[in-house]
Protein backbone atom coordinates (compact mmCIF):
# COMPACT_ATOMS: atom_id res chain seq x y z
CA UNK A 1 0.00 0.00 0.00
CA UNK A 2 1.70 3.35 -1.33
CA UNK A 3 -0.38 5.90 0.46
CA UNK A 4 -2.60 5.21 4.21
CA UNK A 5 -6.13 5.83 3.25
CA UNK A 6 -7.52 8.78 5.65
CA UNK A 7 -10.38 10.90 5.80
CA UNK A 8 -9.19 14.48 6.73
CA UNK A 9 -10.84 16.83 8.85
CA UNK A 10 -10.78 20.32 7.34
CA UNK A 11 -13.55 22.18 8.16
CA UNK A 12 -13.34 26.08 8.75
CA UNK A 13 -9.66 24.69 8.56
CA UNK A 14 -7.22 27.21 6.19
CA UNK A 15 -6.48 25.51 3.21
CA UNK A 16 -4.24 26.99 0.23
CA UNK A 17 -4.80 26.36 -3.23
CA UNK A 18 -1.77 27.56 -5.33
CA UNK A 19 -3.31 28.32 -9.10
CA UNK A 20 -6.46 29.06 -10.30
CA UNK A 21 -6.39 27.14 -13.77
CA UNK A 22 -9.57 24.50 -14.54
CA UNK A 23 -7.78 21.71 -12.52
CA UNK A 24 -6.97 24.13 -9.87
CA UNK A 25 -11.14 25.38 -10.05
CA UNK A 26 -12.00 21.38 -8.45
CA UNK A 27 -9.57 21.11 -6.04
CA UNK A 28 -11.07 24.14 -4.79
CA UNK A 29 -14.19 22.70 -5.54
CA UNK A 30 -13.68 19.88 -3.76
CA UNK A 31 -12.08 22.08 -0.72
CA UNK A 32 -15.52 23.57 -0.24
CA UNK A 33 -17.63 20.84 -0.30
CA UNK A 34 -15.43 19.51 2.76
CA UNK A 35 -16.34 23.24 4.27
CA UNK A 36 -12.19 24.45 4.16
CA UNK A 37 -11.50 27.67 4.27
CA UNK A 38 -10.27 28.25 0.88
CA UNK A 39 -7.25 30.85 -0.26
CA UNK A 40 -5.97 30.79 -3.80
CA UNK A 41 -2.95 32.11 -4.51
CA UNK A 42 -2.37 33.12 -8.44
CA UNK A 43 -1.59 35.47 -11.03
CA UNK A 44 -4.09 34.30 -13.60
CA UNK A 45 -7.68 33.15 -12.46
CA UNK A 46 -10.31 31.30 -14.70
CA UNK A 47 -13.84 32.09 -14.36
CA UNK A 48 -15.01 29.34 -11.93
CA UNK A 49 -12.39 30.56 -9.68
CA UNK A 50 -13.03 34.54 -10.39
CA UNK A 51 -16.78 33.79 -9.62
CA UNK A 52 -15.98 31.96 -6.20
CA UNK A 53 -13.97 34.78 -5.30
CA UNK A 54 -17.14 37.64 -6.20
CA UNK A 55 -19.37 34.89 -4.35
CA UNK A 56 -16.89 35.58 -1.31
CA UNK A 57 -16.43 31.68 -1.15
CA UNK A 58 -12.77 31.70 -1.02
CA UNK A 59 -9.66 34.51 -0.38
CA UNK A 60 -7.53 35.20 -4.07
CA UNK A 61 -3.91 36.85 -3.44
CA UNK A 62 -3.58 37.98 -6.91
CA UNK A 63 -0.23 37.38 -7.12
CA UNK A 64 3.18 34.66 -7.39
CA UNK A 65 2.78 31.80 -4.53
CA UNK A 66 5.33 33.64 -1.60
CA UNK A 67 7.46 30.79 0.71
CA UNK A 68 5.45 32.73 3.54
CA UNK A 69 2.08 31.46 2.36
CA UNK A 70 2.13 28.34 3.41
CA UNK A 71 2.53 29.75 7.19
CA UNK A 72 -0.64 28.63 9.41
CA UNK A 73 -1.94 26.29 6.64
CA UNK A 74 -3.71 22.61 7.27
CA UNK A 75 -2.84 21.54 3.58
CA UNK A 76 -1.77 22.59 0.20
CA UNK A 77 -2.92 22.00 -3.21
CA UNK A 78 -0.60 23.02 -6.00
CA UNK A 79 -2.15 23.14 -9.23
CA UNK A 80 0.11 25.15 -11.29
CA UNK A 81 1.73 24.34 -14.64
CA UNK A 82 5.21 25.46 -13.88
CA UNK A 83 7.40 22.94 -12.60
CA UNK A 84 9.17 25.29 -10.12
CA UNK A 85 6.56 26.38 -8.48
CA UNK A 86 5.16 22.87 -7.67
CA UNK A 87 8.75 21.72 -6.46
CA UNK A 88 8.73 25.13 -4.27
CA UNK A 89 5.65 24.34 -2.91
CA UNK A 90 6.21 20.68 -2.02
CA UNK A 91 9.44 21.02 -0.64
CA UNK A 92 8.21 23.98 2.04
CA UNK A 93 5.33 22.43 2.84
CA UNK A 94 7.26 18.68 3.44
CA UNK A 95 9.48 21.00 5.21
CA UNK A 96 6.86 22.16 8.04
CA UNK A 97 4.96 18.96 7.88
CA UNK A 98 1.95 20.32 6.26
CA UNK A 99 -0.09 17.73 4.15
CA UNK A 100 0.47 18.39 0.14
CA UNK A 101 -0.68 17.32 -2.78
CA UNK A 102 0.87 18.38 -6.44
CA UNK A 103 -1.80 17.63 -9.27
CA UNK A 104 -0.21 14.92 -11.77
CA UNK A 105 2.92 14.74 -9.92
CA UNK A 106 3.02 11.38 -7.03
CA UNK A 107 6.56 11.87 -6.25
CA UNK A 108 6.00 15.45 -4.99
CA UNK A 109 2.83 15.01 -3.01
CA UNK A 110 2.72 13.35 0.56
CA UNK A 111 -1.44 12.67 0.06
CA UNK A 112 -3.55 11.90 -2.89
CA UNK A 113 -6.54 12.92 -3.45
CA UNK A 114 -8.98 10.17 -4.39
CA UNK A 115 -12.09 10.00 -6.38
CA UNK A 116 -14.78 10.26 -4.88
CA UNK A 117 -18.66 8.76 -4.37
CA UNK A 118 -20.38 11.10 -2.24
CA UNK A 119 -23.62 9.83 -0.27
CA UNK A 120 -22.76 12.24 2.80
CA UNK A 121 -21.80 11.66 5.52
CA UNK A 122 -20.99 8.16 3.56
CA UNK A 123 -18.08 8.67 1.65
CA UNK A 124 -16.41 6.07 -0.29
CA UNK A 125 -12.57 7.40 -1.37
CA UNK A 126 -10.75 5.24 -4.71
CA UNK A 127 -6.93 5.77 -5.67
CA UNK A 128 -4.77 4.59 -7.77
CA UNK A 129 -1.88 5.92 -5.84
CA UNK A 130 -1.26 8.52 -8.36
CA UNK A 131 -0.67 6.14 -10.96
CA UNK A 132 -3.61 5.76 -13.65
CA UNK A 133 -6.35 8.93 -12.28
CA UNK A 134 -8.17 7.67 -15.05
CA UNK A 135 -9.02 3.76 -13.98
CA UNK A 136 -9.72 5.45 -10.18
CA UNK A 137 -12.65 7.51 -11.81
CA UNK A 138 -13.40 4.46 -14.22
CA UNK A 139 -13.72 2.55 -11.15
CA UNK A 140 -15.43 5.50 -9.09
CA UNK A 141 -18.27 5.41 -11.90
CA UNK A 142 -19.03 1.57 -11.36
CA UNK A 143 -19.59 2.23 -7.63
CA UNK A 144 -21.55 4.99 -8.54
CA UNK A 145 -23.91 2.44 -9.73
CA UNK A 146 -23.90 0.32 -6.86
CA UNK A 147 -24.37 3.06 -3.94
CA UNK A 148 -27.24 4.82 -4.26
CA UNK A 149 -27.70 8.37 -2.60
CA UNK A 150 -30.19 6.73 -0.17
CA UNK A 151 -26.89 5.11 1.88
CA UNK A 152 -26.40 8.66 2.91
CA UNK A 153 -30.00 9.37 4.55
CA UNK A 154 -29.31 5.79 6.11
CA UNK A 155 -26.71 6.78 7.87
CA UNK A 156 -27.78 10.06 9.47
CA UNK A 157 -30.85 8.03 10.12
CA UNK A 158 -28.65 5.53 12.36
CA UNK A 159 -26.64 8.26 14.09
CA UNK A 160 -29.54 9.82 15.42
CA UNK A 161 -29.65 6.53 17.31
CA UNK A 162 -26.39 5.50 18.09
CA UNK A 163 -26.56 6.30 21.40
CA UNK A 164 -29.91 4.70 22.39
CA UNK A 165 -28.03 1.69 21.03
CA UNK A 166 -25.13 2.52 23.31
CA UNK A 167 -27.51 2.54 26.67
CA UNK A 168 -29.60 -0.30 25.34
CA UNK A 169 -26.19 -2.92 24.69
CA UNK A 170 -23.84 -2.88 26.91
CA UNK A 171 -21.18 -4.86 24.55
CA UNK A 172 -19.47 -3.76 21.59
CA UNK A 173 -20.55 -7.39 19.87
CA UNK A 174 -24.29 -6.69 20.70
CA UNK A 175 -24.33 -3.69 19.40
CA UNK A 176 -22.64 -4.91 16.18
CA UNK A 177 -24.93 -7.57 15.84
CA UNK A 178 -27.68 -4.98 16.39
CA UNK A 179 -26.63 -2.79 13.57
CA UNK A 180 -26.46 -5.57 10.70
CA UNK A 181 -29.53 -6.84 11.57
CA UNK A 182 -30.88 -3.22 11.03
CA UNK A 183 -28.78 -2.47 8.26
CA UNK A 184 -30.10 -5.48 6.54
CA UNK A 185 -33.35 -5.58 7.14
CA UNK A 186 -36.86 -3.54 6.83
CA UNK A 187 -35.39 -0.58 8.13
CA UNK A 188 -32.86 -0.21 5.12
CA UNK A 189 -36.01 -1.34 2.48
CA UNK A 190 -38.19 1.22 3.84
CA UNK A 191 -35.65 3.76 3.16
CA UNK A 192 -34.90 2.57 -0.17
CA UNK A 193 -38.39 2.76 -1.02
CA UNK A 194 -38.76 6.95 0.44
CA UNK A 195 -40.38 5.58 3.74
CA UNK A 196 -38.10 7.11 6.09
CA UNK A 197 -40.83 7.89 8.86
CA UNK A 198 -41.91 4.55 9.04
CA UNK A 199 -37.78 3.29 9.02
CA UNK A 200 -38.26 5.76 11.93
CA UNK A 201 -40.62 3.78 13.46
CA UNK A 202 -39.47 0.39 12.54
CA UNK A 203 -35.53 1.25 13.71
CA UNK A 204 -37.30 2.56 17.36
CA UNK A 205 -39.23 -1.08 17.44
CA UNK A 206 -36.03 -2.17 17.49
CA UNK A 207 -34.19 -1.05 19.97
CA UNK A 208 -37.32 -1.41 22.05
CA UNK A 209 -37.07 -5.30 21.71
CA UNK A 210 -33.33 -5.43 22.64
CA UNK A 211 -31.70 -8.66 23.12
CA UNK A 212 -34.99 -10.36 21.81
CA UNK A 213 -33.80 -9.37 19.02
CA UNK A 214 -30.57 -10.45 18.79
CA UNK A 215 -30.22 -13.43 20.99
CA UNK A 216 -30.10 -16.63 19.64
CA UNK A 217 -27.45 -19.46 18.74
CA UNK A 218 -24.93 -18.47 16.73
CA UNK A 219 -24.30 -20.52 13.16
CA UNK A 220 -21.45 -21.49 11.05
CA UNK A 221 -20.72 -20.79 7.27
CA UNK A 222 -18.87 -23.59 5.60
CA UNK A 223 -16.98 -21.87 2.52
CA UNK A 224 -15.04 -22.95 -0.07
CA UNK A 225 -12.49 -20.16 -0.65
CA UNK A 226 -11.78 -21.39 -4.04
CA UNK A 227 -8.10 -22.77 -5.34
CA UNK A 228 -6.31 -19.16 -4.79
CA UNK A 229 -6.93 -16.48 -7.09
CA UNK A 230 -9.27 -14.10 -4.47
CA UNK A 231 -11.53 -13.35 -7.99
CA UNK A 232 -12.65 -16.99 -7.65
CA UNK A 233 -14.80 -16.61 -4.78
CA UNK A 234 -18.82 -16.31 -5.59
CA UNK A 235 -20.39 -13.21 -4.04
CA UNK A 236 -21.96 -15.41 -1.06
CA UNK A 237 -18.85 -16.11 -0.14
CA UNK A 238 -17.43 -12.48 -0.22
CA UNK A 239 -20.73 -11.65 2.02
CA UNK A 240 -20.59 -13.85 4.83
CA UNK A 241 -16.88 -12.93 4.99
CA UNK A 242 -17.36 -9.68 5.74
CA UNK A 243 -20.29 -10.44 8.25
CA UNK A 244 -18.63 -13.34 10.50
CA UNK A 245 -17.04 -12.62 13.76
CA UNK A 246 -14.70 -15.69 13.71
CA UNK A 247 -12.80 -17.05 10.93
CA UNK A 248 -11.43 -20.96 10.63
CA UNK A 249 -9.11 -21.02 8.01
CA UNK A 250 -7.14 -24.01 6.48
CA UNK A 251 -3.37 -23.59 5.38
CA UNK A 252 -4.44 -23.33 1.89
CA UNK A 253 -6.37 -20.26 2.29
CA UNK A 254 -4.25 -17.58 0.59
CA UNK A 255 -3.91 -14.63 1.95
CA UNK A 256 -5.11 -12.14 -0.53
CA UNK A 257 -8.68 -13.90 0.57
CA UNK A 258 -7.88 -13.90 4.21
CA UNK A 259 -7.72 -9.63 4.06
CA UNK A 260 -11.36 -9.58 2.50
CA UNK A 261 -12.60 -10.99 6.13
CA UNK A 262 -13.70 -8.05 8.26
CA UNK A 263 -11.13 -6.80 9.48
CA UNK A 264 -12.26 -6.84 13.46
CA UNK A 265 -13.30 -10.69 12.79
CA UNK A 266 -10.78 -12.93 15.08
CA UNK A 267 -8.79 -15.61 13.26
CA UNK A 268 -7.78 -19.17 14.16
CA UNK A 269 -5.71 -20.78 11.73
CA UNK A 270 -6.47 -24.57 12.01
CA UNK A 271 -3.98 -25.81 9.02
CA UNK A 272 -3.04 -29.31 8.47
CA UNK A 273 0.19 -30.82 6.54
CA UNK A 274 0.97 -34.44 5.74
CA UNK A 275 2.09 -35.39 9.18
CA UNK A 276 1.83 -32.05 10.87
CA UNK A 277 -1.81 -30.94 12.09
CA UNK A 278 -1.88 -27.87 14.00
CA UNK A 279 -5.07 -28.64 15.06
CA UNK A 280 -6.88 -32.71 14.79
CA UNK A 281 -9.89 -33.01 12.73
CA UNK A 282 -12.00 -33.77 16.08
CA UNK A 283 -10.52 -30.29 17.66
CA UNK A 284 -12.00 -28.23 14.74
CA UNK A 285 -15.37 -29.84 14.88
CA UNK A 286 -15.66 -28.72 18.69
CA UNK A 287 -13.91 -25.30 17.97
CA UNK A 288 -17.12 -24.74 15.40
CA UNK A 289 -19.35 -26.02 18.40
CA UNK A 290 -18.06 -23.93 20.84
CA UNK A 291 -17.38 -20.65 19.17
CA UNK A 292 -21.46 -21.08 17.53
CA UNK A 293 -22.75 -21.81 20.81
CA UNK A 294 -21.33 -18.85 22.33
CA UNK A 295 -23.72 -16.59 19.56
CA UNK A 296 -20.83 -16.12 17.21
CA UNK A 297 -21.43 -16.17 13.52
CA UNK A 298 -18.35 -18.76 12.19
CA UNK A 299 -16.81 -18.93 8.98
CA UNK A 300 -15.19 -22.09 8.64
CA UNK A 301 -13.15 -21.32 5.47
CA UNK A 302 -11.80 -24.17 3.33
CA UNK A 303 -9.27 -23.83 0.30
CA UNK A 304 -11.41 -25.47 -2.70
CA UNK A 305 -14.40 -26.62 -2.33
CA UNK A 306 -15.61 -28.10 1.25
CA UNK A 307 -16.92 -30.89 -0.08
CA UNK A 308 -14.37 -32.40 -2.28
CA UNK A 309 -11.41 -33.63 -0.06
CA UNK A 310 -11.86 -30.31 2.56
CA UNK A 311 -13.54 -33.20 5.48
CA UNK A 312 -16.99 -30.31 5.26
CA UNK A 313 -19.10 -33.42 5.59
CA UNK A 314 -17.48 -34.56 9.01
CA UNK A 315 -18.11 -30.96 10.50
CA UNK A 316 -21.44 -30.88 9.45
CA UNK A 317 -22.20 -33.93 10.61
CA UNK A 318 -20.95 -33.13 14.48
CA UNK A 319 -22.94 -29.46 13.67
CA UNK A 320 -25.99 -31.64 13.38
CA UNK A 321 -25.62 -33.35 16.41
CA UNK A 322 -25.88 -30.33 18.74
CA UNK A 323 -28.54 -28.78 16.69
CA UNK A 324 -26.54 -25.90 15.29
CA UNK A 325 -27.60 -23.87 12.54
CA UNK A 326 -25.33 -24.08 9.46
CA UNK A 327 -25.23 -23.04 5.65
CA UNK A 328 -22.68 -24.45 2.77
CA UNK A 329 -20.96 -22.32 0.41
CA UNK A 330 -19.65 -24.43 -2.87
CA UNK A 331 -16.43 -23.06 -4.03
CA UNK A 332 -14.81 -24.02 -7.27
CA UNK A 333 -12.55 -26.97 -6.28
CA UNK A 334 -8.64 -26.98 -7.01
CA UNK A 335 -8.85 -29.52 -10.40
CA UNK A 336 -10.92 -27.08 -12.04
CA UNK A 337 -9.29 -23.96 -10.98
CA UNK A 338 -6.05 -25.24 -11.47
CA UNK A 339 -6.93 -27.25 -14.54
CA UNK A 340 -8.46 -23.98 -16.24
CA UNK A 341 -5.89 -21.95 -15.84
CA UNK A 342 -3.20 -24.48 -16.77
CA UNK A 343 -4.61 -24.60 -20.13
CA UNK A 344 -5.64 -28.49 -19.57
CA UNK A 345 -9.21 -29.14 -20.12
CA UNK A 346 -10.46 -31.80 -17.62
CA UNK A 347 -12.27 -33.76 -20.46
CA UNK A 348 -12.21 -33.45 -24.23
CA UNK A 349 -14.08 -35.35 -26.77
CA UNK A 350 -10.75 -36.54 -28.64
CA UNK A 351 -9.05 -36.83 -25.70
CA UNK A 352 -11.14 -37.68 -22.13
CA UNK A 353 -14.85 -38.97 -21.43
CA UNK A 354 -14.36 -38.74 -17.74
CA UNK A 355 -12.77 -37.38 -15.18
CA UNK A 356 -11.80 -39.00 -11.84
CA UNK A 357 -10.81 -36.82 -8.52
CA UNK A 358 -8.61 -39.08 -6.24
CA UNK A 359 -7.29 -38.56 -3.11
CA UNK A 360 -3.17 -38.93 -2.99
CA UNK A 361 -2.75 -40.50 0.28
CA UNK A 362 -5.64 -41.76 2.97
CA UNK A 363 -6.37 -41.05 6.89
CA UNK A 364 -3.84 -43.39 7.67
CA UNK A 365 -1.18 -41.83 5.04
CA UNK A 366 -1.36 -44.65 2.54
CA UNK A 367 -2.12 -44.61 -0.96
CA UNK A 368 -4.33 -47.85 -1.05
CA UNK A 369 -6.72 -47.07 -4.37
CA UNK A 370 -8.86 -48.55 -6.72
CA UNK A 371 -6.10 -48.53 -9.46
CA UNK A 372 -7.58 -50.31 -12.34
CA UNK A 373 -10.55 -48.32 -12.13
CA UNK A 374 -8.10 -45.43 -12.44
CA UNK A 375 -6.13 -46.89 -15.06
CA UNK A 376 -7.79 -46.52 -17.72
CA UNK A 377 -7.65 -45.08 -21.36
CA UNK A 378 -10.39 -41.88 -22.02
CA UNK A 379 -10.20 -40.56 -18.92
CA UNK A 380 -8.83 -37.94 -16.57
CA UNK A 381 -7.72 -38.77 -13.23
CA UNK A 382 -6.80 -35.76 -11.36
CA UNK A 383 -4.68 -36.17 -7.77
CA UNK A 384 -5.38 -33.99 -4.49
CA UNK A 385 -2.15 -34.35 -1.96
CA UNK A 386 -0.36 -36.16 -3.62
CA UNK A 387 2.83 -34.42 -4.27
CA UNK A 388 4.78 -36.77 -1.59
CA UNK A 389 3.08 -39.66 -3.50
CA UNK A 390 3.72 -38.86 -6.89
CA UNK A 391 6.49 -41.53 -7.79
CA UNK A 392 4.00 -44.44 -6.64
CA UNK A 393 0.91 -43.04 -8.00
CA UNK A 394 2.71 -43.40 -11.49
CA UNK A 395 4.56 -46.47 -11.18
CA UNK A 396 0.84 -48.33 -9.91
CA UNK A 397 -0.93 -46.30 -13.22
CA UNK A 398 1.72 -47.70 -14.80
CA UNK A 399 1.70 -51.25 -13.15
CA UNK A 400 -2.34 -51.27 -13.88
CA UNK A 401 -2.55 -50.82 -17.60
CA UNK A 402 -1.63 -46.97 -18.31
CA UNK A 403 1.36 -46.40 -20.98
CA UNK A 404 4.42 -44.88 -19.31
CA UNK A 405 4.37 -42.12 -21.99
CA UNK A 406 0.93 -40.87 -20.32
CA UNK A 407 1.21 -37.19 -20.28
CA UNK A 408 1.16 -36.04 -16.33
CA UNK A 409 1.41 -32.38 -15.31
CA UNK A 410 1.83 -30.99 -11.70
CA UNK A 411 0.52 -27.97 -11.02
CA UNK A 412 2.02 -25.76 -8.35
CA UNK A 413 0.18 -22.87 -6.31
CA UNK A 414 -2.53 -22.97 -9.11
CA UNK A 415 -4.32 -20.31 -9.78
CA UNK A 416 -1.87 -17.86 -7.97
CA UNK A 417 0.75 -15.30 -9.19
CA UNK A 418 3.35 -18.01 -8.30
CA UNK A 419 1.29 -21.17 -10.22
CA UNK A 420 4.03 -23.28 -12.32
CA UNK A 421 2.92 -26.38 -14.55
CA UNK A 422 5.36 -29.05 -14.47
CA UNK A 423 4.33 -31.60 -17.63
CA UNK A 424 5.97 -34.61 -18.39
CA UNK A 425 5.08 -38.59 -18.42
CA UNK A 426 4.17 -41.45 -15.70
CA UNK A 427 8.00 -42.36 -16.53
CA UNK A 428 9.68 -38.92 -16.66
CA UNK A 429 7.85 -36.52 -14.10
CA UNK A 430 9.17 -38.14 -11.00
CA UNK A 431 12.56 -38.27 -12.10
CA UNK A 432 12.48 -34.57 -12.85
CA UNK A 433 10.29 -33.58 -9.83
CA UNK A 434 13.38 -34.96 -7.95
CA UNK A 435 15.80 -32.22 -9.02
CA UNK A 436 13.05 -29.31 -8.12
CA UNK A 437 12.07 -27.41 -5.26
CA UNK A 438 8.56 -28.14 -5.34
CA UNK A 439 6.12 -26.29 -2.85
CA UNK A 440 2.49 -26.77 -1.83
CA UNK A 441 -0.67 -26.92 -2.59
CA UNK A 442 -0.13 -28.66 -5.77
CA UNK A 443 -2.23 -31.53 -7.81
CA UNK A 444 -1.57 -33.92 -10.44
CA UNK A 445 -3.44 -34.54 -13.72
CA UNK A 446 -3.31 -37.65 -15.78
CA UNK A 447 -4.46 -38.39 -19.13
CA UNK A 448 -4.41 -37.38 -22.54
CA UNK A 449 -5.42 -34.01 -21.67
CA UNK A 450 -2.40 -32.71 -20.31
CA UNK A 451 -0.81 -32.74 -23.73
CA UNK A 452 -2.77 -29.70 -24.88
CA UNK A 453 -0.88 -27.38 -22.11
CA UNK A 454 1.31 -25.70 -24.17
CA UNK A 455 -1.18 -24.91 -27.20
CA UNK A 456 -4.51 -23.67 -24.68
CA UNK A 457 -2.27 -21.95 -21.61
CA UNK A 458 -3.09 -18.53 -20.76
CA UNK A 459 -2.49 -17.92 -17.96
CA UNK A 460 0.96 -16.32 -17.36
CA UNK A 461 1.57 -15.45 -14.39
CA UNK A 462 4.77 -13.99 -15.00
CA UNK A 463 2.78 -10.92 -16.28
CA UNK A 464 0.39 -10.52 -13.33
CA UNK A 465 0.98 -7.15 -11.75
CA UNK A 466 2.74 -6.39 -14.57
Amino acid sequence: MDFLPVFMNVRRQPCLVVGAGDVASRKIQMLLKADADVIVVANEVCEVVEKLVNDKKVTLIHRKFDSKDIEGKRLIISATNDVNVNQQVSQLANASSIPVNVVDAPDLCSFIVPSIIDRSPVVVAVSSGGSSPVLARLLRARLETMIPATYGRLAQLVEGFRNKVKEKFSTTLERRRFWEIILQGPVTELMFAGQEPQAKRVLEEAITKGDALIEGQGEVYLVGAGPGDPDLLTFRALRLLQQADVVVYDRLVSEPILEMARKDADRIYVGKKKSDHAVPQDGINEILVKLAKQGKRVLRLKGGDPFIFGRGGEEIERLMEEGISFQVVPGITAAAGCASYSGIPLTHRDYAQSVVFATGHLKDNSINLNWPALARSNQTIVFYMGLTGLKIICEKLVEHGLDKNTAVALVEKGTTVDQKVHVGTLETLPLEIDQLTISPPTLIIVGNVVTLHEKLAWFHPELQGS
